[in-house]
């Protein structure tokens, strides 16, 4: 019986796995077969010069996703494209992108779409940084379509967590993603501006949101002084920013959430039941169950209103439509 548990294991593993919509793990076998190489190797040159590449690369893929669909629609340049909507800002891994596709066009022209580099660049930032792996269900094709006006309802850091639920359910995306897809925080980082308010005049009577624990809010004050430099970047997991861990529903669990929106998981009933079962050492297994539901969670927003077939287009280049 257990030889043939393993023998099963094995003949899954080595299986196509089908995704929504049509996409499937391996579905450039026969027309690219280097695909993934190239965008590994690509993605791994830029992490290994600077770490950080890899939380932009995950945010780029994610505001992608929550836009018009995983088609890579972000990646259009123009001014009243949807990069450079307001909600957009700061957001990083352009060139990652453009220089795999430019390798790529070298070596199969015409064949991937931005989308799905966008969607492999991002399973490989994660795990660089430690975290898991998963085959990527391949087979999107590029959109037609990039508005800055469409991206201004994408989740914000000072969303309530109401407001959170409704935005990912839109996306067909349940509470359980909400707060597993947030875990990207560990290795995120911020800038002042988007929570200092939390530090200074948050309630009428002019305290600080009681929500941060004490210790933490003395070391954010210091941190983001009032009226210091609103652009100086923190990292939105204080214990290991680097590192692909549970240590982010460690820290919402214990008040040390940076973002308003992070901390508010501890608020409500549902969400807060998921974070508790990612931090706890015994129930969260030490991070394997957050490492088991993160590549799920990702597979399925990944998914979002992708364009397949005969829709869409495959870009010669990213940045602009063909």
């Amino acid at each position: 019986m257990g030889n043939l548990c393993l023998v099963f294991l094995f003949i899954s593993m080595a299986l196509p796995v089908l995704g929504q919509g049509g996409l499937k793990t391996g579905f450039y076998s026969s027309t690219c077969s280097k695909v993934e190489s190239i965008v590994r190797s690509t993605v791994e040159a830029e992490f290994n010069k600077d770490p950080t590449i890899a939380a932009g690369l995950l945010r780029l893929h994610f505001h992608d996703c929550f836009v018009q669909g995983c088609d890579g629609s972000i990646l259009i340049s123009g001014t009243s494209a949807e990069r450079n909507a307001v909600t957009n800002l700061g957001l990083r891994g352009f060139e990652v992108i453009d220089n795999a596709k430019k390798q790529l066009e070298a070596s199969c022209p015409g064949v991937v779409s931005c989308a799905d580099i966008l969607a492999l660049a991002a399973r490989d930032a994660v795990d660089l940084s430690g975290g898991p792996s998963w085959g990527v269900p391949t087979g999107r094709r590029d959109g037609r379509i990039s508005s800055s006006a469409e991206a201004l309802n994408l989740p914000s850091p000072l969303d309530t967590i109401d407001v959170q639920r409704k935005k990912f359910i839109a996306k067909g995306l349940d509470d359980h993603d909400l707060v597993t897809l947030l875990g990207a925080h560990t290795i995120g980082q911020t800038e002042c501006r988007f929570f200092s308010y939390r530090l200074y005049n948050f309630t009428t009577t002019g305290n600080a949101d009681p929500s941060i624990n004490v210790a933490f809010l003395a070391q954010l004050q210091t941190l983001c002084p009032k009226g210091g430099d609103g652009l100086k970047k923190v990292a939105l997991d204080k214990d290991s920013q680097l590192k692909f861990d549970v240590s982010f529903f460690k820290n919402v669990r214990d008040g040390n959430g940076i973002l308003e929106s992070d901390q508010r998981l501890l608020g409500d009933p549902s969400t807060r039941r998921v974070v508790e079962n990612y931090a706890g050492n015994v129930r969260g297994l030490l991070g394997l169950r957050f490492n088991f539901n993160f590549p799920k969670a990702m597979i399925k927003m990944s998914s979002i209103e992708i364009k397949s077939g005969t829709q869409g287009e495959i870009r010669k280049v990213c940045s602009k439509f063909n």
